[in-house]
């Protein structure tokens, strides 16, 4: 288990600090431009994603997110209790130190978030982006198609970055991570609340989904 949890706090750190440091760089590279720097930070996030998962899939399924770990258990996982307990205890802590890692690296101070993200759109979005991601997992999991979860989650998310008003955080510990720096990654502590709740709910609407259309690990509904 230390092993595990250690790879999922290593994992989201690195994690956290790719959308941050990226973020930071890529208001350095292009200022002015936000829709540059906005395809700047998706193409690195989308590349480091699939590299992490590739890299810690077998040790601790990779989840890097809460919502990811909770939807696993209900959907069947015999994670115990005190699984689910350290396992969302390091992804979050892998958040904030993700974050301050990132700030350190660019020499930018470690401040909290102002950013106000907390609209209607970009909450409707965090629920569209969180199910599509645990639907975009589950549905490869339960289909015997898990070599393929690193590149499809990448995609996924760098795709979510352009189509969703929020940017895809999709994520409770990297949205909890991002209140730790006020730079283009950065949100605001009361907004980050508002995007965890509405990251369970994109988290419960896709166990109904999953369900629905996948509901037995190895087969589709329709087969």
């Amino acid at each position: 288990m230390w092993r595990r949890a250690l790879a999922e706090a290593i994992g989201t750190a690195a994690l956290v600090a790719v959308v941050v440091g990226s973020g930071i760089a890529a208001v350095q590279l292009s200022p002015g431009d936000v829709g540059l720097q906005l395809l700047e930070n998706s193409l690195a996030t989308t590349l480091g994603l699939a590299v992490l998962i590739a890299m810690f899939q077998n040790l601790s399924g990779a989840h890097f997110n809460p919502v990811v770990t909770l939807v696993d258990r209900l959907l069947g996982s015999t994670a115990r209790p005190l699984d689910l307990s350290v396992y969302i205890g390091a992804q979050v802590l892998g958040g904030i130190g993700g974050a301050i890692l990132a700030n350190l690296m660019f020499e930018v101070p470690t401040a909290i978030g102002t950013n106000d993200r907390a609209t209607a759109g970009n909450l409707l979005s965090e629920v569209v982006a969180t199910a599509g991601l645990v639907l975009v997992i589950f549905a490869l999991v339960r289909t015997g198609r898990s070599a393929v979860v690193a590149p499809a989650v990448g995609a996924y998310i760098g795709a979510a970055y352009w189509f969703t008003a929020s940017t895809s955080f999709a994520n409770p510990a990297v949205t909890i991570g991002r209140v730790f720096t006020d730079t283009f990654a950065g949100i605001a502590p009361t907004a980050s609340l508002w995007f965890v709740g509405a990251q369970l709910v994109g988290g419960a609407l896709a166990i109904v989904l999953v369900r629905v259309l996948f509901p037995r690990p190895g087969a589709a509904a329709g087969r």
